[in-house]
């Protein structure tokens, strides 16, 4: 199994970026999906999750902006980022938790796309 993250980029404050997260390999189902981001000489912390049935959580600091969705068909998960902050910048990581053809379910980590945004 393998996550692919792409769409970071270099924005200005205010401006907008679309993240996506794509899963491959022998999979049987994608569990919750999630995004993660780590400033620089921070911790990585939790920005959004979306569940198998579409619920959805967001980090206080990025609700009214940022907007998680998912495709169960492609294997694929997106963040949709408006309204950007300088303080959004960071690396951000998809992660999935994944039930593989052989019945076992493990979180994989995406490789990281990096979000910077200039004021």
């Amino acid at each position: 199994v393998q996550l692919q993250a792409s769409g970071g980029g270099l924005v200005q404050a205010g401006g907008s970026l679309r993240l996506s997260c794509v899963a491959s390999g022998t999979i049987f189902m994608i569990n919750d999906m999630g995004w993660y981001r780590q400033a620089p000489g921070k911790q990585r912390e939790l920005v959004a999750t979306i569940f198998r049935d579409g619920g959805t959580n967001y980090a206080e600091s990025v609700k009214g902006r940022f907007t998680i969705s998912r495709d169960n068909v492609k294997n694929a998960g997106y963040l949709q980022m408006t309204d950007l902050k300088p303080e959004d910048t960071g690396v951000y990581y998809c992660n999935a938790k994944i039930t593989e053809r052989s019945a076992i379910t493990r979180s994989w980590w995406g490789q990281g796309t990096l979000v910077t945004v200039s004021s």
